[in-house]
């Protein structure tokens, strides 16, 4: 009885599964290299020479793979943010001293509501960046007016004109759907901000004062004339005003 148990113990134990045959039959094979070991006298183990030399091309593979390194990707990503894309598509047209700034050709006449309000649209976007920017009103300076309609081709031109860094941004309905696609700001880049938000003491923003030898009056009395006719005065423009020595 006993003899016939141990012999149905055995036959079951031998007919297990081992750790060998399960590894083969639910792990994938690897192609893995073989090892080829052997020990030294302190019962070390010795890697052979041809487990060795896969090791050290491994080694020199990785080694030959150049990986550029973070701060260079940083400053290359950098460096693209700061090119925008967007400034061939427009046209280059540069006001005298606005190769690197924003010039905005505007006016402060309310003759025609939709010119006066679209003036103070485009004024109200580049104040809300707070950056630096020309304000240069043809109502208050015919030379203003003049300049414009010669860097656009010597038609008359009605304002607002907007130039950022020697290109042609375009009027009112231009510049508010750049900014609602939030590409004036990229635009922009690169532009000083305005130190101060309170204005200029002198004009009190309004960037000309009266002028200070005629006073306005745009004439000027000669001494040396017998006539005592007065005379242009050649420091102030047609409505007798001058730039604002401080802000311009």
């Amino acid at each position: 009885m006993m003899k016939s148990l141990r012999g149905r113990f055995l036959s079951k134990y031998k007919s297990l599964p081992t750790m060998a045959s399960l590894k083969q039959t639910f792990l994938p094979p690897l192609n893995l290299p073989t090892l080829h070991e052997s020990f030294d006298n302190n019962n070390n183990i010795v890697l052979s020479e041809v487990t060795k030399d896969v090791f050290q091309e491994e080694f020199q593979e990785l080694g030959s793979r150049k990986t550029k390194p973070l701060c260079e990707e940083t400053q290359e990503t950098q460096k693209e943010d700061e090119e925008s894309p967007m400034f061939p598509e427009f046209e280059e047209k540069c006001p005298p001293g606005g190769k690197e700034s924003v010039v905005l050709y505007t006016t402060s006449l309310r003759g025609i509501n939709k010119t006066f309000e679209d003036c103070k649209r485009i004024r109200f976007l580049l104040d809300s960046f707070k950056v630096v920017y020309q304000e240069r009103d043809v109502s208050m300076h015919l030379e203003y007016r003049e300049e414009l309609w010669n860097i656009l081709g010597g038609g008359r031109v009605i304002p607002p004109r907007l130039f950022i860094k020697g290109r042609l941004i375009g009027g009112a309905d231009e510049v508010v759907g750049l900014h609602e696609r939030g590409a004036l700001k990229t635009l922009l880049k690169g532009i000083p901000l305005v130190p101060s938000v309170s204005p200029c003491k002198g004009c009190l923003g309004m960037r000309f004062v009266l002028c200070l030898k005629c006073h306005g009056s745009c004439k000027i009395s000669v001494e040396d004339k017998m006539d005592d006719v007065p005379v242009r005065c050649p420091d102030c423009n047609e409505n007798g005003l001058i730039k604002c020595p401080l802000c311009n």
